[in-house]
C-alpha cells in the first residue's frame, strides 16, 4: 500500500485517490512505484509504502521535496524622478528554495549593485539613470529576469559653444550643444533681443543642440551672440561671438588679456602696457597721458 502521511492512496491495486495525477506503476509482483504527474508544492511531504508479509509488515518512507523555478511576481514600474530624489527600486520573486534577489546597473556598465528584494538609491545622480536588472535566481533552476528603466531628469547644461570667425559675405555658424533631461528648449539672443528665423538667419534646433546661421555676413552681424538652453527643471546660458576674419589677429584669438603697469603712476608720467595674445607678450604700448 502507499500512503501520503494517514492517507491511503492505494491498498494493493485499488486506487483509494481521487486524484487524477496518481497512478500505481507494477514490475512483476515485486516492484510497486507511486507515480505522480504535473506535480505541485502541495504534494510535497512524506510518503509511505507499506508491504504486508506472513511474519510482519515492512515500510519504506520517501519524503517528496518539490523545487520551484523562480518567478517575480512584482516589480516596480518604469519612473522618471529629479536628480537628488532617493528612489526604490522592488523586485518580489517567489519559488523553492526561496531564490535569492540581485541588481544590476546596466547603463552604461552592468555594475552589481547592493541590494535584495528593494534596492535604494539616495541622492540619485544623472550618471544613475539608465536600465536596471533584477534578477531572482535558484541553484540548478532557470533564472527569472525582469528589467527596470529610470529616467533621471536634471537641468541644461551648457556643454560647448563655439565662436565664429568669419569673413564678410560668408557663411557663419554658431553652435550650442546642451545636456538636459527633459530635452532642451533653445532660444538665440543678440542685445537682449530675442532673434528667429528670417531673412538672412536660419535657426535649426536638434535636440541637444542648436544651430544658428547666418547666411550672408555682414558687418551689423559682429558681435555678441547668446544662446539660452531651458526645460522645466532650470535654464542655462552661453555667449558666442561672430567677429571678423581679418580682426581675429587682434581680436578674436585672444584668449587673456594681462595688464601690467611698471614704475610709479603720475600725471605726467608714461604708462607701459603689455597685452598677451594666446598667452604671449606680442606688444608693448606707450602711452602718455
Amino acid at each position: 500500500a502507499w500512503l501520503n502521511r494517514s492517507n491511503i492512496i492505494f491498498a494493493r491495486e485499488d486506487k483509494w485517490s481521487l486524484d487524477p495525477r496518481v497512478d500505481l506503476v507494477t514490475k512483476g509482483q515485486l516492484e510497486y512505484s507511486l507515480r505522480i504527474q504535473k506535480v505541485d508544492v502541495y504534494d510535497e511531504g512524506p510518503y509511505t509504502c507499506s508491504v504486508q508479509s506472513q511474519q510482519q509488515p515492512k515500510t519504506s518512507q520517501v519524503h517528496l521535496i518539490v523545487q520551484v523555478p523562480p518567478r517575480i511576481y512584482n516589480i516596480s514600474s518604469d519612473i522618471t524622478v529629479n536628480e537628488g530624489s532617493n528612489v526604490t527600486l522592488r523586485c518580489l520573486a517567489s519559488g523553492r528554495p526561496e531564490p535569492m534577489v540581485n541588481w544590476r546597473h546596466l547603463t552604461p556598465l552592468a555594475e552589481e549593485l547592493d541590494g535584495d528584494e528593494y534596492l535604494e538609491i539616495s541622492g540619485v545622480t544623472r550618471e544613475q539613470a539608465g536600465r536596471y536588472e533584477c534578477k531572482a535566481s535558484s541553484d540548478g533552476l532557470a533564472p527569472d529576469v525582469k528589467y527596470v528603466n529610470v529616467v533621471v531628469n536634471y537641468p541644461p547644461q551648457i556643454m560647448e559653444s563655439m565662436n565664429a570667425e568669419i569673413e564678410v559675405g560668408r557663411t557663419g555658424v554658431l553652435q550650442c550643444d546642451a545636456l538636459a533631461v527633459p530635452k532642451p528648449d533653445f532660444e538665440w539672443y543678440r542685445d537682449d533681443k530675442r532673434l528667429y528665423s528670417t531673412q538672412g538667419i536660419h535657426i535649426q534646433n536638434y535636440g541637444t543642440h542648436s544651430v544658428l546661421t547666418v547666411a550672408n555676413v555682414t558687418e551689423d552681424h559682429y558681435g555678441n551672440y547668446t544662446c539660452v538652453a531651458t526645460n522645466k527643471l532650470g535654464i542655462n546660458n552661453a555667449s558666442l561671438f561672430l567677429f571678423s576674419k581679418s580682426c581675429g589677429n587682434e581680436v578674436g584669438n585672444i584668449m587673456v588679456i594681462d595688464i601690467f603697469i611698471w614704475g610709479s603712476v603720475s600725471a605726467k608720467g608714461p604708462l607701459f602696457f603689455a597685452v598677451t595674445l594666446k598667452g604671449k607678450i606680442s606688444f608693448n604700448k606707450e602711452k602718455t597721458k
